[in-house]
C-alpha cells in the first residue's frame, strides 16, 4: 500500500468529503452483529467516527502516521499503524470491514485474503469511493481539464480503479447490490481549492514541476464561480459490498 497522503494530511483532514450516512445505514443493516468493525485505510478517521456510533468498538488502521495524527478521537476507536494486507488482528474477529476511498492503493489479493481471515462468518466487507465533484457546468469543465489534461501522467496507475468505480478489481465475496448514493454538500471557493490541493496527482505535479498549476487557473476558477458565495456540490458514490460465506 502506498503512502501518498502524509505530506497533505492537513488538506485531507479539512477538505476531503465524508461518505453519506445513508450509505453507512444501509451497510450496517446488513451486518449480523455490531460488536467490532475495522476501518481499513482510515486516513483521518472520518468513517471510523461514523462507525463508532454503531459498533461497540472500531479498529482503524493506516500506514500514514501523519494521517493518524490528524484522526478524530473517540473512546471506542483504536488507531494503529498497520498495512491493509497484514495485521495483528485475530482470526474471525470483525463483523464489518469498511474501506473508504482507499482500496485502490491495496494489493488486492493479499488484502482480500487478510479480510477473509479476520472477518466473522457472514461478516460484511464494504469498499466505497466517490467520483469527481459536480458543481456548475463551468466549474466542472475546469475540474475535468485539471484532472484529465494538466495532470495527465501524474496520477498513480491505481487511480484507474476509481475511474472504473472498482468494477475491474477482484472481489472474492458473495456480492450484495445496493442502491446508488451521493454526497451532498455546499462549498465556498476555498473548500474547492483545498479539495483539489489534496489530490495525489497534483502533489506529484508540484514535486516535479516546482509550481502549483492551480495558481495559473485561479482567475478561471474565480470567473466560473461567479458572484455566488457558495455552490452546491455532489459527489457520486460507488461501492462493492460482500458477505463472507460460511
Amino acid at each position: 500500500m502506498k503512502d501518498n497522503f502524509s505530506d497533505q494530511s492537513d488538506f485531507y483532514a479539512k477538505f476531503r468529503p465524508t461518505l453519506p450516512i445513508e450509505l453507512f445505514d444501509y451497510i450496517i443493516e446488513l451486518t449480523p452483529e455490531r460488536e467490532l468493525a475495522w476501518d481499513c485505510g482510515t486516513g483521518n478517521g472520518q468513517s471510523a467516527y461514523i462507525l463508532s456510533n454503531f459498533f461497540r468498538q472500531v479498529k482503524a488502521t493506516d500506514i500514514s502516521e501523519n494521517q493518524l495524527k490528524n484522526a478524530v478521537q473517540k473512546s471506542n476507536i483504536h488507531y494503529s499503524k498497520q498495512a491493509a494486507e497484514q495485521t495483528d488482528f485475530e482470526d474471525g474477529s470483525f463483523d464489518l470491514i469498511m474501506v473508504s476511498q482507499a482500496a485502490h492503493w491495496f494489493d488486492f489479493d493479499r488484502f482480500f485474503k487478510e479480510a477473509k481471515r479476520v472477518l466473522k462468518p457472514d461478516g460484511i466487507i464494504a469498499i466505497a469511493g466517490y467520483d469527481l465533484p459536480r458543481l456548475s457546468p463551468e466549474i466542472n469543465e475546469l475540474i475535468q481539464r485539471l484532472y484529465k489534461e494538466i495532470l495527465d501522467g501524474f496520477w498513480d496507475d491505481e487511480r484507474q480503479h476509481i475511474d472504473n468505480h472498482y468494477q475491474n478489481i477482484p472481489f472474492p465475496f458473495e456480492e450484495i447490490k445496493i442502491p446508488d448514493f451521493h454526497i451532498h454538500d455546499e462549498w465556498k471557493p476555498e473548500h474547492l481549492q483545498g479539495y483539489l490541493n489534496s489530490w495525489s496527482g497534483l502533489r506529484h505535479f508540484i514535486r516535479e514541476k516546482n509550481y502549483n498549476p492551480l495558481d495559473e487557473m485561479q482567475s478561471e476558477f474565480d470567473a466560473a464561480w461567479g458572484e455566488n458565495k457558495t455552490h452546491k456540490v455532489i459527489f457520486p458514490v460507488f461501492s462493492r459490498i460482500g458477505r463472507k460465506q460460511g
